[in-house]
């Protein structure tokens, strides 16, 4: 009876589903319209919303606004009563109001939320909150607590209005675009004149290794501006920390050349290490013309003929170009038998280890080691030689296997004509 009376009291699976979404219709409708009675009102944006021009520009671009997403507006900067239509009580200054912050003003206006730990964990709880303070330590931040209201603030990069994610194509800090942010000043030839500094650096990054990857090839880890000079404590990198700089990227060559012999003569000289072979903002792609003793050699501007350094790097080079030799010779024998239709992917795929020893052998040039150079080159020079005899044996097979298509053929054709021959001589009579 118990069960009888169990069954009869289960509502159907369907009924209870639809119970839940129709409460859930219901709570949801009294969430959106709790939501629409709790909605500030915002005088700033239905005034200037009405507006045209540049009036009417902070409204259209708050629109593409992190901040506004989060729901912040216009008081949350600009201060003011946004709760009053009276255009006099909602700009009021004793309420703060301030129509455009004071350039100086920025940073420490910036930093009432962004330096505010607590405050900040409400929002983004990864984002750092000591940008403020960086800032002061970069060149712009010094000359901006020196009266200089010139140099970039908070601002000048990220925009004021219409501020984005630092990962929004479309920002003005997003890997792509930061280095034609960054040339907006320092691509000004008037600009930086006041200041004593270039102005073609741009010019010459876009030259770079660095820009061809980031650019053409849409590597975002390439680095640009920011990546070398800081971004919130922008500075130059100094001599003593160039290495440091490019060993963030170049791990390998970095830890090579601080246990080489020139790091020594390089402090000495207060030369600044990658720099003066590489160049800086124009860092083309390294080339083996760089090492050795030719016109395009680095080598050479230090190292007179008969100088030790001169005889390594022209020793280093040599052994360079015989690899490199070694390895086109055994590969443009291999693509020859392959396009006759030999099978030598194995003898291409050991190819590689060459390649690789290539490879490691031009990145030990850091080292500045000829033995080392040597104990990597050897090994390849063997692989590619072998490679290369693999290319002779591929062709020698197929040569014979010619010539024993050809013996076939003649003998075929002997055969046919002995036939011919024989058909007429049985005919013949006839």
């Amino acid at each position: 009876m118990r069960r009888e009376r169990r069954k009869r009291r289960r509502i159907p699976r369907s009924r209870l589903w639809g119970g839940f979404a129709l409460v859930s219709l219901v709570l949801g409708g009294l969430g959106a319209t709790v939501a629409r009675a709790q909605q500030k009102k915002d005088s700033c944006l239905e005034c200037h919303a009405a507006l045209e021009g540049p009036l009417a520009d902070p409204v259209t671009l708050m629109k593409e606004d992190i901040h506004r997403a989060r729901g912040f507006s216009c008081a949350d900067c600009h201060g003011g009563d946004p709760t009053s239509d009276d255009p006099l009580a909602a700009m009021d200054p004793r309420k703060g109001f301030v129509a455009r912050p004071p350039h100086r003003a920025i940073p420490a206006l910036c930093g009432r939320c962004h330096s505010d730990a607590e405050f900040m964990k409400r929002y983004h709880p990864a984002l750092r909150v000591d940008q403020e303070r960086e800032y002061f330590t970069s060149v712009h931040g010094k000359r901006l607590r020196a009266g200089d209201t010139r140099v970039a603030t908070c601002t000048s990069c990220h925009g004021a209005h219409g501020i984005r994610s630092v990962q929004h194509p479309l920002s003005p800090v997003y890997p792509l675009n930061v280095a034609e942010t960054c040339a907006r000043c320092h691509a000004d030839a008037e600009y930086m004149a006041a200041y004593r500094l270039p102005h073609d650096q741009y010019n010459r990054y876009r030259r770079s290794a660095h820009a061809r990857a980031l650019y053409d090839r849409q590597d975002l880890s390439a680095p640009t501006c920011n990546d070398c000079h800081g971004n919130h404590g922008a500075v130059p990198p100094g001599i003593a920390s160039v290495a440091h700089v490019c060993g963030q990227c170049h791990v390998r060559q970095s830890a090579l050349f601080r246990a080489s012999p020139h790091k020594a003569a390089f402090d000495a000289m207060q030369l600044a290490e990658c720099v003066y072979c590489h160049g800086n903002h124009d860092v083309l792609p390294p080339t083996d013309e760089m090492i050795g003793t030719g016109e395009k050699s680095v080598c050479v501007s230090c190292h007179p003929p008969g100088d030790a350094g001169y005889q390594a790097a022209e020793r280093m080079r040599a052994l360079i170009d015989d690899l490199s030799r070694e390895l086109e010779r055994a590969q443009a024998i291999l693509d020859r038998a392959e396009r006759a239709g030999m099978e030598v992917s194995r003898a291409k795929f050991e190819l590689s280890e060459a390649r690789d020893a290539l490879t490691h052998a031009r990145v030990l040039i850091h080292a500045f080691s000829v033995k080392e150079v040597e104990n990597v080159i050897r090994p390849g020079l063997e692989v590619a030689r072998r490679g290369y005899q693999a290319g002779e044996r591929a062709l020698a097979e197929l040569n014979y296997r010619r010539k024993g298509l050809a013996v076939s053929l003649l003998f075929l054709l002997f055969l046919a004509a002995l036939l011919y021959l024989k058909l007429r001589e049985i005919e013949g009579p006839k």
